[in-house]
């Protein structure tokens, strides 16, 4: 397997989360945080109890401020270079929760820029269009029209770039090359883009006039960014934003995340019935070669891409996965019924999304921001 690589646009190899953590100088989601977090959502979410958002910076800090009465908003997005896939929901149902249990205000950002600078071959255009296309499973997830405002760079530049301007003043290209690895090659657009990504994080305290806490749930690979907002805001008078790091969801190949550069190993919600079930069918298990010695020796649901897609999206009871798990592992569930299985709730899943987002068509005016 390819050397792990991490940066905002490229994840490669097998991910070492702990190694990570340390590189990224990021905090651990420990217990004492989730006890804090469950006291005022009344439970812990699964992606917080298997320690899938497993990382942090100054959640402690923002926790805090909102016993104070400082309530926060919420901000995170969504690079669009293609359709969405199941791995793109994970931050985004995990935000919709903290919506609901803490009736906040979430700013979505969806940034059409981003990915024209720094996608070979990606009009504008195109990637404008997917825009719109992301936003509509956005919308079908079931945030709060009232709460959620939806916005795509391009569209709302005249409101974001006076204060990007602002940013970008006090981001050195040594700093950037440092951060993100650019170099004398990289175009100009990239360069200055990170200035565009940090506005959100403090948007709506200049538009209140008073300073509003930030949290960030995201992938763990957009946090580069953030380490550069959280050193110049304060530079500008606004908190440094808190953020919640989640792991990747896996693909249905060997290993590595979900990604759009391989769509036999991942699934969209877009995909058909069919499309589903012929990717599921070719998945990588845990088990073995044949089923006598499945049966015999049972299999490793620790990297089995079935057992991977239950953990992080389609079985939610922590018992009723265990089970999954250990009928893996005591050779008692077979790869044709597992698979069978998944199928089935997939495209469960994806019926109910699918006209939910055919009906987000006529509520984008509800969410979206334009200047």
């Amino acid at each position: 397997m390819a050397e792990m690589k991490v940066t905002p646009w490229e994840v490669t190899g097998e991910v070492d989360y702990d190694k990570l953590r340390r590189d990224f100088g990021l905090d651990r989601i420990d217990q004492p945080l989730l006890d804090r977090m469950k006291k005022h959502t009344g439970e812990l979410h699964y992606l917080l109890r298997r320690g899938i958002f497993y990382a942090h910076r100054d959640l402690g800090w923002l926790l805090d401020e909102y016993e104070k009465g400082n309530k926060f908003f919420l901000y995170t997005g969504r690079g669009p270079s293609g359709n969405t896939h199941l791995g793109h929901l994970i931050p985004w149902t995990f935000t919709k929760w903290l919506q609901d249990k803490f009736k906040t205000e979430l700013w979505f950002q969806i940034t059409d820029d981003e990915k024209f600078l720094f996608k070979d071959g990606m009009s504008l255009e195109d990637s404008h269009s997917y825009a719109i296309e992301n936003a509509l499973d956005i919308i079908a997830l079931g945030f709060d029209p009232k709460r959620t405002k939806i916005f795509i760079d391009t569209d709302y530049s005249k409101t974001m770039y006076p204060h990007a301007v602002r940013v970008a003043k006090h981001i050195t290209f040594s700093t950037a090359k440092a951060v993100f690895g650019f170099t004398n090659e990289t175009n100009i657009g990239s360069i200055f883009y990170t200035s565009m990504q940090a506005v959100p994080a403090f948007l709506p305290s200049v538009l209140a006039k008073r300073n509003i806490p930030c949290l960030i749930p995201l992938a763990v690979d957009q946090d580069p960014h953030f380490r550069v907002a959280r050193d110049v805001m304060p530079k500008l008078g606004y908190y440094k934003p808190a953020i919640m790091h989640s792991k990747f969801m896996p693909g249905l190949g060997p290993g590595g995340k979900m990604s759009a550069s391989d769509p036999n190993s991942t699934i969209y919600t877009t995909d058909t019935p069919d499309v589903v079930k012929a990717k599921i069918q070719r998945a990588f298990t845990g088990q073995q070669p044949t089923r006598e010695l499945q049966k015999k020796l049972g299999g490793n649901p620790d990297i089995c891409s079935i057992c991977q897609f239950y953990r992080f999206f389609f079985e939610q009871d922590d018992k009723k996965l265990e089970k999954i798990f250990e009928s893996e592992r005591d050779g008692s569930l077979l790869a044709g019924e597992h698979k069978a299985d998944l199928t089935e709730r997939a495209n469960k899943f994806l019926a109910e999304h699918q006209k939910k987002r055919e009906k987000a068509r006529s509520q984008l005016d509800k969410f979206l921001l334009r200047d």
